[in-house]
């Protein structure tokens, strides 16, 4: 009720006039007026989030010549029985230009492009080529271009639009018997979109929107080639989406409240806030190597060139009151690891968990909620930054968050090797290889931490909510029932006038996981036969204690010249949740570049070695297969990886980065490789 009364008295005051009005020198002479430059002219872009609504109506005829024809929902579950529920969220980016007339007229003209989490129709079909299946209708991207028509009024804007529409779609069969997806065929299609929505202007640049969007395309006519299946249909949705846009240009004469720079917000709520943004494209190739023999989670021993690339905005408000903040970072990420994001079990790119998408695809990364009681005595400032509203805490203060976020976030955190987007990139080097964190195929969860904090010392502890199982899409929400675990304790330190940190991490889970031994033990597991001739593991799938532990350290040996260690192990004995590394040992150096003349340059030099159970090591031997390795046979040693980069700053906010990877024993076979990876990576921070 305070942000909503404060918010009040800040729109009852934008109504100020938008021009200055004639002025008098002390002679009384009267000064040519300035002309105001509405705020809302010119270029702008930004993103949007939202909610999606469809449908589809198709009609399809199998080589038999039966038709069927029904209609479906469109919405964003990995199930086949998912009619009937509620839309996904997409996100995306628009911009375009505005012309406003003297009487606050708007016209103008806009593109935008979102990419849905998933759109899927849920068809089942008999087709005589396959048998029962279902037709997956996938949309992986749509947008528009068209016009906008509008009345501004001082800091808001009212409009309407429309225009062209277009989507893409790739359209497949899944059979129930198997579960094979067969005939990817890809097309487009042209249509049209109408909205309406109400855009106002948060400071003289910055303005934040609601809109609403009907769309509606023409319809598709397809040939599944494999099925022998023509494929009818059409596709109507709405959206109701929320954005930031930035718009360029300088605008001294914006609409201000007195005490601010431009739009509707005090300094109480606009210093309060945090918004940054990043994005990230890696691109990364191995060379060549020798191999006895690959299998089906191999590295290509030929050699390939993959990419990928995330965007992530990073929102954050802290209510002036109660000082509760709150952060949202919606995320879009596209592309391929190498093989697939196989063949190591620390793998090269730390983005490409993330990845598998033709087209950018969305992710509502993190959403969360934080809260910190000051303890009172010694205070220091926290500097803004992403997830980050800047503000000065005591030292001594307990901290609560909760929501969804990463482990990573919180846990076994490194000055020196923590982020892949602007240090080392391989996932042993990131995190402790051995931290067998909870995390979906994003590398998210749901959560709650409390951490205490000293200046010598803090002790942190959470609870976070396990996938439903190893490599699992969905998340487990049997509360108390099966989750993670986590207490870390740190201590910060100085020795011979070098400031370090230790930190020591354990943790345990309980996990829905199949077992090594237990499936060795059942001869019927092991056949040949099962599961197309791998040890059929999910048949001894039942809730399982996983623990570990992680050992952390840190020293800035000179204020350029940074040294950082892990030791990592967990047990190892069952499926797991996030790398093939049951043990790891790690080491490196990070190095700026102030001797050359380059403070914001970087150089780092790292080292890690990964090994598995004896357990897991059996399993493999037979033929099993992780989430990442798994050649068909195993010829162990443990896998070594050295990793060197260079990150070259263009800008303060722009970083190109040089990277060399060498692995021995890829996949813990030492009849594969070594192998050497190359990577080129550009990251934008904002």
């Amino acid at each position: 009720m305070k942000i909503l009364g404060a918010f009040s008295t800040a729109l009852a005051m934008s109504a100020w006039p938008l021009t200055l009005a004639f002025a008098a020198d002390p002679a009384g002479i009267p000064q040519p007026a300035l002309v105001s430059i509405n705020p809302w002219e010119g270029f702008y872009a930004g993103g949007n989030v939202g909610y999606v609504f469809a449908g589809s109506s198709s009609y399809a005829t199998d080589l038999s010549g039966v038709p069927s024809a029904g209609r479906t929902s469109v919405v964003g579950e990995e199930h086949i029985d998912y009619a009937h529920q509620f839309g996904p969220l997409s996100g995306g980016f628009q911009a375009g230009y505005n012309h406003v007339t003297a009487s606050g007229l708007l016209l103008g003209v806009e593109a935008d492009f979102s990419f849905p989490a998933i759109l899927r129709s849920n068809l089942q079909q008999n087709i005589a080529a396959l048998g029962p299946s279902v037709v997956n209708d996938n949309i992986q991207i749509y947008g528009s271009l068209g016009g906008r028509v509008g009345y501004t009024f001082g800091n808001w804007l009212v409009y309407g639009t429309g225009g062209f529409a277009y989507d893409r779609d790739r359209l497949n069969t899944t059979d129930f018997a198997s579960g094979n997806v067969d005939d990817n065929v890809y097309f487009w299609r042209p249509g049209w979109t109408a909205g309406a929505g109400v855009e106002v202007l948060l400071t003289a640049n910055l303005s934040a929107k609601l809109e609403y969007a009907f769309f509606d395309f023409a319809r598709a006519n397809t040939y599944l080639p494999i099925a022998g299946e023509r494929y009818n249909s059409d596709l109507t949705f709405q959206t109701v989406r929320a954005g930031l846009n930035y718009h360029f240009g300088d605008n001294p004469f914006a609409p201000t409240v007195p005490g601010t720079t431009g739009g509707i917000l005090p300094p109480s709520l606009r210093d309060n806030m945090s918004i940054h943004g990043q994005a990230t494209v890696i691109g990364q190739a191995n060379a060549p190597f020798p191999a006895a023999y690959s299998g089906t989670n191999s590295l290509n021993q030929y050699g390939e060139l993959r990419e990928t690339f995330s965007v992530t905005g990073y929102f954050g408000f802290k209510d002036p009151y109660e000082g509760t903040e709150f952060y949202i970072n919606p995320e879009a990420f596209q592309g391929f690891g190498l093989s697939n994001t196989h063949g190591l079990a620390g793998f090269s790119n730390i983005e490409a968990q993330k990845a598998g998408y033709d087209f950018p695809h969305y992710n509502s990364a993190r959403l969360f909620l934080r809260h910190v009681f000051g303890l009172g005595g010694e205070q220091e400032d926290i500097a803004d930054g992403p997830n980050q509203v800047a503000a000065k805490e005591d030292i001594s203060r307990l901290t609560f968050t909760f929501g969804k976020l990463s482990v990573g976030d919180i846990f076994d955190n490194n000055t020196y090797s923590h982020d892949g987007r602007v240090g080392f990139m391989n996932w042993a080097l990131v995190d402790s290889g051995a931290f067998n964190y909870s995390a979906d195929q994003q590398g998210y969860t749901y959560g709650s931490v409390l951490e205490l904090n000293q200046k010598e010392w803090a002790v942190r502890a959470g609870y976070f909510l396990v996938p439903d199982v190893s490599n699992g899409e969905n998340i487990d929400t049997r509360i108390g029932r099966r989750g993670q675990t986590l207490v870390e304790l740190q201590h910060n330190f100085s020795l011979f006038g070098m400031d370090g940190v230790i930190r020591v991490l354990g943790f345990e889970s309980q996990f829905y996981a199949g077992s090594y031994a237990a499936t060795l033990s059942n001869p019927v597991l092991i056949n040949p036969m099962t599961d197309g001739g791998t040890p059929d593991i999910a048949a001894t799938r039942k809730t399982r204690s996983q623990f570990g532990f992680v050992g952390n350290a840190e020293l800035a040996v000179t204020k350029d010249l940074g040294l950082f260690a892990r030791l990592g192990w967990w047990n190892g004995q069952s499926e797991i949740m996030y790398t093939d590394i049951n043990s790891s040992i790690s080491a490196g150096a990070v190095l700026a570049g102030t001797s050359w003349g380059r403070p914001l340059d970087r150089i780092g030099l790292a080292t890690a070695i990964n090994g598995i159970s004896s357990s897991y090591q059996n399993f493999l031997r037979i033929g099993g297969l992780g989430v990442n390795i798994g050649d068909g046979a195993l010829s162990y040693r443990p896998e070594s990886i050295v990793e060197t980069y260079y990150s070259y700053s263009v800008t303060p906010n722009i970083f190109l980065s040089a990277d060399y990877q060498f692995v021995a024993n890829p996949g813990y076979n030492y009849v594969r490789g070594p192998v050497s990876i190359g990577s080129v990576r550009l990251h934008v921070q904002l």
